[in-house]
């Protein structure tokens, strides 16, 4: 999965503590079954930047956050990042175990991000706007 935005470099992420250690241990957990996305979030978690409180990740996707964002071409979508059990592609709330759920992990209003989807399309996606999980907000109030 390649997650490189149109200028070779990817975007500055950056992930809350909690997420990142349990997203790790489920990332090693998966890498028997699914090895490409399992290397593919244990990448983007190795370069983000980790943080220790809730409010400092204000902005940017998390788990149980709601993003909107917008495919190249126009189509725009809204959807819930969560953990693989709490998945509905029906009900809007795609897995971070995915290729659209790792790129979107921690990607902030306004910036880009090329990925490749499991058919083996390239895709670029922008964020227009994201809304935290009300208990992110409520540890950080």
């Amino acid at each position: 999965m390649t997650t490189r935005t149109g200028t070779g470099r990817k975007p500055a992420i950056t992930v809350h503590r909690t997420d990142h250690d349990r997203l790790y241990r489920l990332a090693e957990a998966f890498a028997a079954r699914n090895p490409d996305v399992a290397e593919s979030l244990l990448a983007e978690l190795d370069r983000a930047k980790v943080v220790a409180r809730p409010d400092q990740t204000r902005g940017s996707v998390a788990i149980g956050s709601t993003v909107r964002y917008a495919i190249e071409g126009g189509e725009q979508r809204t959807v819930t990042l969560t953990y693989p059990a709490d998945a509905d592609i029906e009900q809007g709330r795609i897995s971070v175990m995915t290729p659209i759920g790792i790129a979107l992990l921690g990607l902030a209003k306004g910036q880009s991000m090329d990925w490749t989807s499991r058919d083996g399309r390239s895709n670029r996606l922008t964020v227009l706007d994201v809304v935290p999980h009300p208990a992110a907000e409520a540890v950080s109030a």
